[in-house]
């Protein structure tokens, strides 16, 4: 299982006229989240684009706890539990300042060969990064 930890602080752009982080932004929390994991590991979205690799999202979650409010250091914790493969899960657990759970989303990605638009398998240097993490 790899995970990682990120932060963000809620943006009053981010919030509802009650001061709660509006339920659509939670989809590019999970993005900063999956952006840094990656990045984390020495990968970046960037470079498997050049690379001929696209992730579009195939399913997106969202459990909706307590509110996170405007100001607040909110902390993602984006988990891959799985060793991807055509598919890659990511699963977060967002935590307020209080160190309390306040959301939990998933997200479920596919590989797309750039060239042929076609499902492919994970990009090779992406799987020996993960593979210490999953040992079999």
């Amino acid at each position: 299982m790899y995970r990682h930890e990120t932060q963000i602080r809620v943006r009053y752009a981010d919030t509802d006229q009650m001061g709660y982080v509006y339920y659509g932004n939670y989809a590019a929390y999970y993005e900063i989240g999956r952006v840094e994991s990656l990045r984390a590991l020495g990968l970046s979205y960037k470079t498997m684009e050049e690379d001929g690799y696209i992730m579009p999202v195939l399913e997106n979650k969202s459990k909706f706890i307590a509110p996170a409010l405007y100001d607040e250091l909110l902390t993602i914790h984006t988990i891959i539990r799985e060793m991807p493969r055509v598919r890659i899960i990511f699963h977060y657990e967002i935590y307020n300042e209080s160190d309390k759970l306040i959301h939990t989303g998933e997200t479920t990605l596919v590989f797309v060969d750039k060239k042929t638009n076609r499902p492919c398998q994970p990009p090779e240097n992406m799987t020996n990064l993960l593979a210490s993490f999953f040992p079999k």
